[in-house]
Protein backbone atom coordinates (compact mmCIF):
# COMPACT_ATOMS: atom_id res chain seq x y z
CA UNK A 1 0.00 0.00 0.00
CA UNK A 2 1.35 3.24 -0.92
CA UNK A 3 2.36 5.90 2.12
CA UNK A 4 1.17 9.51 2.08
CA UNK A 5 4.03 11.84 2.33
CA UNK A 6 4.83 15.19 3.74
CA UNK A 7 7.88 17.51 3.45
CA UNK A 8 9.49 18.25 6.99
CA UNK A 9 12.46 20.92 6.62
CA UNK A 10 12.73 20.05 2.89
CA UNK A 11 12.79 16.67 3.15
CA UNK A 12 10.72 13.86 2.04
CA UNK A 13 9.34 11.04 4.89
CA UNK A 14 7.09 9.05 5.02
CA UNK A 15 3.78 9.59 7.56
CA UNK A 16 4.41 6.40 9.87
CA UNK A 17 7.95 7.28 9.63
CA UNK A 18 6.84 11.08 11.25
CA UNK A 19 4.39 9.38 13.72
CA UNK A 20 7.21 7.60 15.15
CA UNK A 21 9.09 10.41 16.13
CA UNK A 22 8.72 10.74 19.83
CA UNK A 23 6.83 13.19 21.33
CA UNK A 24 8.09 13.38 25.44
CA UNK A 25 7.04 16.28 27.76
CA UNK A 26 10.86 17.55 28.17
CA UNK A 27 10.39 18.96 24.34
CA UNK A 28 8.55 21.97 26.03
CA UNK A 29 11.51 22.76 28.90
CA UNK A 30 13.69 25.32 28.93
CA UNK A 31 17.35 24.93 28.38
CA UNK A 32 18.00 27.76 30.72
CA UNK A 33 17.78 28.16 34.30
CA UNK A 34 14.88 30.86 35.47
CA UNK A 35 16.14 33.55 37.59
CA UNK A 36 13.85 32.36 40.28
CA UNK A 37 15.77 29.46 40.34
CA UNK A 38 19.31 30.94 40.75
CA UNK A 39 18.15 33.28 43.10
CA UNK A 40 17.19 30.37 45.75
CA UNK A 41 19.85 28.74 44.59
CA UNK A 42 22.34 31.11 45.07
CA UNK A 43 20.06 32.18 48.55
CA UNK A 44 20.14 35.89 46.67
CA UNK A 45 16.67 36.80 48.10
CA UNK A 46 16.06 39.33 45.18
CA UNK A 47 12.90 42.14 46.11
CA UNK A 48 13.73 43.40 42.39
CA UNK A 49 13.30 40.04 39.60
CA UNK A 50 13.65 42.77 36.95
CA UNK A 51 17.14 43.44 38.15
CA UNK A 52 18.45 40.02 38.34
CA UNK A 53 16.57 39.19 35.07
CA UNK A 54 18.29 42.33 33.47
CA UNK A 55 21.64 40.68 34.89
CA UNK A 56 21.27 37.84 32.79
CA UNK A 57 20.34 39.03 29.80
CA UNK A 58 23.19 39.05 26.89
CA UNK A 59 22.91 41.77 24.11
CA UNK A 60 22.22 39.02 22.15
CA UNK A 61 19.04 37.93 23.66
CA UNK A 62 17.92 41.64 23.69
CA UNK A 63 18.40 42.58 20.42
CA UNK A 64 16.48 39.53 19.16
CA UNK A 65 13.57 40.05 20.65
CA UNK A 66 12.69 43.98 20.76
CA UNK A 67 10.54 44.02 23.44
CA UNK A 68 12.24 46.23 25.55
CA UNK A 69 14.10 43.86 27.81
CA UNK A 70 17.57 45.20 28.68
CA UNK A 71 20.62 44.27 28.38
CA UNK A 72 22.90 43.90 31.01
CA UNK A 73 25.71 46.13 29.87
CA UNK A 74 24.72 48.69 32.50
CA UNK A 75 25.02 46.51 34.96
CA UNK A 76 28.36 45.36 34.48
CA UNK A 77 29.41 48.89 34.42
CA UNK A 78 28.34 49.17 37.56
CA UNK A 79 29.57 45.60 39.12
CA UNK A 80 32.96 46.28 38.20
CA UNK A 81 33.39 49.56 40.31
CA UNK A 82 32.03 47.78 43.03
CA UNK A 83 33.93 43.96 42.52
CA UNK A 84 37.28 46.77 42.20
CA UNK A 85 36.58 48.54 45.92
CA UNK A 86 35.03 45.06 47.18
CA UNK A 87 38.54 43.03 45.84
CA UNK A 88 40.48 46.32 47.41
CA UNK A 89 39.11 46.36 50.82
CA UNK A 90 39.27 42.58 50.91
CA UNK A 91 43.15 42.59 49.90
CA UNK A 92 44.01 45.66 52.34
CA UNK A 93 42.02 43.76 55.36
CA UNK A 94 43.27 39.95 54.69
CA UNK A 95 47.33 41.29 54.18
CA UNK A 96 47.89 43.98 56.47
CA UNK A 97 51.43 43.44 56.40
CA UNK A 98 51.61 44.21 52.72
CA UNK A 99 52.73 47.20 50.89
CA UNK A 100 50.32 49.35 48.73
CA UNK A 101 52.26 48.23 45.49
CA UNK A 102 51.56 44.10 46.29
CA UNK A 103 47.88 44.76 47.29
CA UNK A 104 47.58 46.54 43.95
CA UNK A 105 48.93 43.87 42.11
CA UNK A 106 46.62 41.20 44.01
CA UNK A 107 43.69 43.40 43.36
CA UNK A 108 44.89 43.64 39.66
CA UNK A 109 45.14 39.60 39.45
CA UNK A 110 41.84 39.15 40.97
CA UNK A 111 39.20 41.68 38.74
CA UNK A 112 41.11 40.31 35.24
CA UNK A 113 38.25 38.32 33.17
CA UNK A 114 39.63 34.84 33.94
CA UNK A 115 39.46 35.34 37.52
CA UNK A 116 35.67 36.44 36.76
CA UNK A 117 35.25 33.13 34.81
CA UNK A 118 36.55 31.57 37.65
CA UNK A 119 34.50 33.05 39.76
CA UNK A 120 31.26 32.40 37.61
CA UNK A 121 31.46 28.66 36.68
CA UNK A 122 32.07 28.16 40.20
CA UNK A 123 28.50 29.10 40.95
CA UNK A 124 27.50 27.89 37.48
CA UNK A 125 26.23 30.95 36.20
CA UNK A 126 26.37 29.88 32.69
CA UNK A 127 22.71 27.86 32.89
CA UNK A 128 21.33 30.68 33.59
CA UNK A 129 22.20 33.35 31.36
CA UNK A 130 19.50 34.12 28.50
CA UNK A 131 21.34 34.30 25.41
CA UNK A 132 20.34 35.14 21.46
CA UNK A 133 19.67 31.92 19.55
CA UNK A 134 23.52 32.47 17.70
CA UNK A 135 25.37 33.46 20.51
CA UNK A 136 23.17 29.82 21.96
CA UNK A 137 24.36 28.34 18.79
CA UNK A 138 28.10 29.39 19.52
CA UNK A 139 28.56 28.30 23.31
CA UNK A 140 28.17 31.61 24.53
CA UNK A 141 27.11 30.46 28.21
CA UNK A 142 30.89 29.24 28.29
CA UNK A 143 32.63 31.97 26.76
CA UNK A 144 34.95 33.31 28.81
CA UNK A 145 33.93 37.24 27.68
CA UNK A 146 29.94 36.63 28.36
CA UNK A 147 30.93 34.94 31.99
CA UNK A 148 33.07 37.29 32.97
CA UNK A 149 30.39 40.50 32.03
CA UNK A 150 27.61 38.30 33.21
CA UNK A 151 29.54 38.07 36.87
CA UNK A 152 29.81 41.50 37.12
CA UNK A 153 25.80 42.80 36.35
CA UNK A 154 25.02 40.29 38.62
CA UNK A 155 27.18 41.99 41.52
CA UNK A 156 25.82 45.15 40.22
CA UNK A 157 22.12 43.88 40.28
CA UNK A 158 23.09 42.81 43.89
CA UNK A 159 24.40 46.19 44.87
CA UNK A 160 21.14 48.02 43.37
CA UNK A 161 18.63 45.75 44.66
CA UNK A 162 19.93 45.72 48.68
CA UNK A 163 23.52 47.32 49.31
CA UNK A 164 27.05 47.16 49.17
CA UNK A 165 27.31 44.47 52.42
CA UNK A 166 24.95 42.40 50.07
CA UNK A 167 27.36 42.27 47.73
CA UNK A 168 30.33 41.85 49.78
CA UNK A 169 28.93 39.22 51.26
CA UNK A 170 28.60 37.78 48.07
CA UNK A 171 31.95 37.58 46.73
CA UNK A 172 34.05 37.07 50.35
CA UNK A 173 33.79 33.55 50.33
CA UNK A 174 34.60 33.66 46.76
CA UNK A 175 38.03 35.96 47.48
CA UNK A 176 38.98 34.01 50.91
CA UNK A 177 39.07 30.70 48.25
CA UNK A 178 41.97 32.11 46.45
CA UNK A 179 43.62 33.66 49.89
CA UNK A 180 45.98 30.92 50.21
CA UNK A 181 46.91 30.73 46.58
CA UNK A 182 47.12 34.10 45.32
CA UNK A 183 49.88 35.13 46.75
CA UNK A 184 51.86 32.19 44.88
CA UNK A 185 50.11 33.37 41.33
CA UNK A 186 50.99 36.54 41.46
CA UNK A 187 54.04 36.67 42.92
CA UNK A 188 57.35 35.45 41.15
CA UNK A 189 59.33 34.23 44.30
CA UNK A 190 63.05 35.04 42.17
CA UNK A 191 61.91 38.51 41.43
CA UNK A 192 60.56 39.17 45.17
CA UNK A 193 63.27 37.67 46.78
CA UNK A 194 65.84 39.88 44.61
CA UNK A 195 63.73 42.79 45.55
CA UNK A 196 63.76 42.54 49.12
CA UNK A 197 67.18 41.59 49.20
CA UNK A 198 68.17 44.70 47.62
CA UNK A 199 66.09 46.84 50.08
CA UNK A 200 67.91 45.30 52.82
CA UNK A 201 70.93 45.77 51.31
CA UNK A 202 71.78 41.95 52.45
CA UNK A 203 74.49 41.25 49.26
CA UNK A 204 74.59 39.34 46.39
CA UNK A 205 72.27 35.82 45.96
CA UNK A 206 73.97 33.16 44.45
CA UNK A 207 71.69 29.94 43.01
CA UNK A 208 73.49 26.94 43.31
CA UNK A 209 72.38 23.47 41.75
CA UNK A 210 73.64 20.63 44.84
CA UNK A 211 72.46 17.52 43.23
CA UNK A 212 70.71 15.84 40.01
CA UNK A 213 69.33 12.67 40.25
CA UNK A 214 66.83 10.14 38.11
CA UNK A 215 67.11 9.22 34.78
CA UNK A 216 67.70 12.27 31.45
CA UNK A 217 64.22 12.24 30.82
CA UNK A 218 62.98 12.90 34.48
CA UNK A 219 65.43 14.78 36.54
CA UNK A 220 65.23 15.97 39.66
CA UNK A 221 67.25 19.04 40.90
CA UNK A 222 67.86 20.59 43.94
CA UNK A 223 69.35 24.04 44.35
CA UNK A 224 70.53 26.34 47.28
CA UNK A 225 69.85 29.84 47.23
CA UNK A 226 73.12 31.99 49.14
CA UNK A 227 72.53 35.21 50.17
CA UNK A 228 75.67 37.19 51.22
CA UNK A 229 77.52 33.46 51.78
CA UNK A 230 74.58 31.89 53.92
CA UNK A 231 72.47 29.58 52.69
CA UNK A 232 68.99 30.89 52.72
CA UNK A 233 66.90 28.41 51.02
CA UNK A 234 66.54 24.99 49.37
CA UNK A 235 64.67 23.56 47.10
CA UNK A 236 63.94 21.00 44.28
CA UNK A 237 62.21 20.64 40.88
CA UNK A 238 62.27 19.00 37.55
CA UNK A 239 64.25 21.72 35.89
CA UNK A 240 66.89 24.08 37.70
CA UNK A 241 64.18 26.87 37.06
CA UNK A 242 61.51 25.22 39.13
CA UNK A 243 64.13 23.91 41.76
CA UNK A 244 65.56 27.68 41.88
CA UNK A 245 61.90 29.67 42.38
CA UNK A 246 61.55 26.51 45.29
CA UNK A 247 64.46 27.56 47.11
CA UNK A 248 63.80 31.31 46.38
CA UNK A 249 60.33 30.74 48.23
CA UNK A 250 61.81 28.81 51.27
CA UNK A 251 64.50 32.00 51.79
CA UNK A 252 61.33 34.51 51.58
CA UNK A 253 60.29 32.08 54.72
CA UNK A 254 63.08 32.85 56.45
CA UNK A 255 63.22 36.39 55.75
Amino acid sequence: MERDLLTLGGKWISLPEFREVPVTSNSNKRDIETASSLDARLGLSFSNFALLTEALTHRSYANEHQDGTMDNERLEFLGDSVLDFIVADWAYRRFPELPEGDLTRIRSHLVRNERLVSFANRIDLGRALRLGRGEKLSSGSVRESVLGSAFEALLGAIYLDANLEKARNFVLPLLDEKRESVLEEIFDPKSTLQEKVQALKMGPIIYRVVNASGPDHAKTYEVEVEINGVVMGRGSGSSKAAAEQEAARDALKKL
